[in-house]
């Protein structure tokens, strides 16, 4: 065993001493995945993990959102729900919450402290240290052992070898199924879909958002194998009707407890509506009953998704949006004709959002290896923007960009646009690309910030800085 970390500085020194495979994504020499490292840490600390029910969360889009969603419902329960996602997004404490709030600085030394006591005699039996990923993990479980009624667990990639299944859950969640990482739990969806189904324990109740038979089937069959019941979106449960709304939307939702009529949250888009109902679903699971109808509205009347469609500035209006492959595209494209009016190939309506001579609808957009920016443009369609500015997150995956300027370009010049193909600028660097897209649309005009979610907190950060 080890002595305690002295402050917050020491603890993130300390957990940056660790592989960090979120860094190595896609790259050569990455170890076989493998769960042998974090069985054997979760040992020496006592299966913290046994010690508080959860609800755990997969799929390609939206666990985060769910998650949050999921969270707010048990708080309004009365109960203290700990929270594990990835990755942050203001800071590394974001990854560890109780009620959807950050551990403060001092709590998160301490749960980090308590692995490096611990990891010691982990290394001694499993012959090496854990990944970076695997103690937030571990820190994680160890923390809501002792101050959580019920944890609410994302998955970071896949679901089978990811480092948060050690957790025999009362409810697992599929979101959905979508094309990323192909190159890792791929190569077909088929195989995706059998990774994020190897999340569903004994027992338990599997809440599936995915809808295609072919993949619904194997999730089937996975639940079928461990005994647990399968709850499909379109089935048990659905989006039954949605109308937007200032400042939001107005959902209803149907569960296998029954309807819940005229839910306002303040969320944007199609997708978040099926997140929401997710949500409520996979907590009615896990109490076995239906909510109250004003503690559902209580609950998701303030709900907040960070960089998920936020809007976090206005004159210009700056959306940041941490959508990174197609999938999250379409949703961001229709999310954005829905809730600002953006039509292809027509701005900004003023109707909605007065736009004054010379205001623009300006992409600031980056992507990281090995996510392809050109699927996502096309995914995305440029033709809503008169402007593209592309750049690079400060992360080690992050695509120069140049590259992603030239990704931009070959979809513009597929797609015919010709003249009047969006004009395309390369930034030095976030903060330039910032700049140079509120100066493009002017306070009449709309920025977008997407593509990955790193630049999307790098934006965000940096405007927040600037306001105070």
């Amino acid at each position: 065993m080890s002595e305690p970390l002295g402050d917050y500085e020491a603890a993130l020194d300390w957990l940056d001493s660790h592989i960090d495979l979120e860094r190595l994504l896609g790259s050569a020499g990455v170890d076989a995945p493998t769960l042998d490292r974090m069985w054997t840490l979760m040992g020496v600390l006592g299966d913290p993990q046994d010690s508080v029910p959860a609800i755990h969360i997969t799929g390609t889009n939206g666990k985060g959102s769910t998650a949050r969603c999921a969270v707010a419902l048990l708080g309004a329960c009365g109960l203290a729900a700990g929270s594990y996602t990835s990755p942050h997004i203001e800071r590394v404490n974001d990854r560890i919450m109780v009620a959807n709030e950050p551990l403060s600085d001092d709590d998160f030394t301490a749960a980090i402290s308590e692995i490096a006591v611990f990891e010691p005699l982990a290394v001694e039996r499993v012959g090496e240290r854990p990944n970076y990923f695997e103690v937030m993990a571990a820190a994680a479980y160890n923390w809501f052992a002792s101050v959580a009624h019920v944890n609410v667990i994302e998955v970071g990639m896949g679901g089978r070898w990811d480092a948060t299944n050690v957790v025999d859950a009362a409810v697992a969640v599929i979101t959905n199924v979508g094309a990323d990482h192909l190159e890792i739990i791929g190569p077909t969806l088929a195989d995706v879909a059998a990774e994020k189904a190897a999340i569903i324990s004994a027992g338990a109740i599997a809440v599936c958002g995915e809808t295609a038979p072919a993949l619904t089937g194997i999730v089937a069959a996975a639940a079928a194998e461990a005994g647990a019941d399968l709850w499909r979106r379109g089935d048990e449960w659905d989006v039954v009707d949605r109308r937007v709304a200032v400042g939001g939307q107005v959902v209803s939702l149907r569960t296998p407890f029954g309807e819940h009529r005229d839910i306002f949250v303040p969320l944007h888009g199609a997708h978040q509506a099926v997140n929401v109902a997710t949500a409520l679903t996979a907590v009615e699971a896990f109490f076995g009953r239906s909510l109250d109808d004003e503690l559902v509205s209580a609950a998701l009347g303030d709900v907040c998704l960070p960089a998920r469609f936020e809007i976090v500035k206005h004159q210009p209006t700056v959306v940041i949006d941490g959508a990174h492959n197609p999938a999250g595209a379409v949703a961001l494209r229709e999310t954005l004709a829905e809730a600002l009016s953006v039509a292809a190939g027509g701005g900004v309506t003023s109707d909605v959002m007065p736009r004054s001579d010379g205001s623009e609808a300006v992409l600031v957009i980056g992507a990281n290896r090995p996510h392809d920016p050109g699927a996502f443009c096309e995914a995305l369609d440029l033709g809503s923007f008169d402007a593209v500015v592309t750049a690079a997150a400060t992360w080690p995956r992050a695509m120069p960009a140049s590259e992603v300027a030239d990704a931009v370009k070959a979809v513009a010049a597929t797609a015919g646009r010709g003249a009047s193909a969006p004009k395309i600028i390369p930034a030095s660097d976030v903060p330039t690309a910032t700049q140079i897209a509120q100066d493009r649309a002017g306070p009449g005009g709309i920025v977008v910030v997407t593509g990955s979610l790193y630049l999307a907190a790098e934006v965000r950060r940096l405007l927040a800085a600037r306001s105070h």
